[in-house]
């Protein structure tokens, strides 16, 4: 009888180890990453000019992709709002979801997902049109506001104007593209969202300086990628492509000296991160170099914001809390090893 249970229980191990490696398994089979973004926000996730996605969250599925299957372009972008992001990611649609979505409890744990990692810590905010008058959150008590539905955000809005006894007009809205719309139309008095995709968009707008970002930070918004509960090993392929360009920033690794650092440094830490020296990668079932692809795919951590988010791009957000922690940031990998 002990026996049975004991090679019951194999089995079930077996099986269960079976499943935790479906996707993987899929995604190289099927030779594409399907991943979950925004319908489209500047800067994080959009589709340029010649209809190619780009943006921050754009160059982490890239970078997945890359770890996994060695191209960045084997990405199938799949356009989520916040009502279909969830549906899409639980139903098996994509494989992972990279849309500024917030990590919460009640997302981690009762909706089944795993967050892997935070890629850029925000907070909620409000815009208003400058001709307003209005220099603070206080002052917005009977305002009508275009909230996005199916998000955080609906909820802090709730909680910051019954806790300061505040009245408000909710205009309901299904993504970022309609809440320019009803903003601009002058169907709302304010946009509520995180700060960061205020400054996306408001970076569109044919006059940014008419519109201002109040001062207040009324909620905490860690914004990360996310995969389904029960599949631990691609949940660590996300997870650790995430902090490998994270990493890179740290000991000065660039989508242009990658290669050269590949042949090996004095940093044993870096000879781990890049596949020089120990077997990392089998531990995940990829490559040696998967951290290597995942780097050259787009640059590391420093280099994405800078090129999509950063001060010198029309969105301008100063790194603040997404520094590394060297430098008075939140940013910081585990170790390599």
């Amino acid at each position: 009888m002990k026996r049975s249970v004991f090679f019951g229980a194999m089995a079930a191990g077996l099986v269960a180890g079976a499943a935790s490696a479906a996707t993987l398994d899929d995604v190289q089979s099927r030779g594409t990453l399907n991943c979950g973004v925004s319908t489209g926000l500047p800067g994080f996730s959009s589709p340029n000019a010649q209809g190619q996605w780009e943006g921050f969250d754009v160059a982490v599925c890239r970078a997945v992709a890359a770890a996994v299957l060695g191209d960045p372009q084997a990405v199938e972008f799949v356009p989520t709002t916040g009502q279909t992001r969830f549906t899409a990611l639980a139903s098996g649609e994509i494989d992972m979801l990279a849309r500024n979505t917030t990590w919460t409890f009640s997302r981690d744990n009762d909706l089944k997902f795993e967050f892997t990692g935070i890629n850029y810590y925000d907070g909620q905010g409000f815009m208003v049109p400058k001709a307003l008058g209005v220099t603070s959150a206080r002052d917005l008590s009977g305002a009508t506001v275009c909230i996005q539905t199916g998000t955080t955000t609906e909820l802090n809005l709730a909680d910051y104007f019954r806790a300061n006894n505040m009245d408000y007009e909710p205009v309901p809205i299904e993504t970022n593209a309609e809440a320019q719309q009803q903003y601009l139309a002058g169907a709302c008095d304010v946009y509520t969202t995180d700060r960061s995709g205020l400054a996306a968009t408001r970076a569109t707008f044919e006059n940014p300086g008419d519109h201002v970002i109040l001062p207040e930070t009324i909620s905490k918004e860690p914004l990360g990628p996310l995969v389904r509960h029960g599949d631990p090993e691609w949940g660590d392929i996300v997870r650790w492509t995430l902090n490998a360009l994270v990493a890179a920033e740290e000991y000065g690794v660039t989508s242009a000296n990658v290669d050269e650092l590949a042949q090996g440094t004095e940093n044993p830490e870096i000879n781990r991160l890049l596949g020089t020296e120990g077997e990392l990668g089998a531990m995940i079932r990829l490559d040696n170099n998967w951290a290597v692809n995942a780097i050259k795919a787009g640059g590391n951590y420093g280099e994405l914001f800078e090129r999509y988010l950063g001060e010198g791009t029309p969105i301008g957000l100063p790194r603040g809390l997404n520094a590394q922690w060297q430098n008075g940031g939140l940013l910081y990998a585990p170790p390599f090893r």
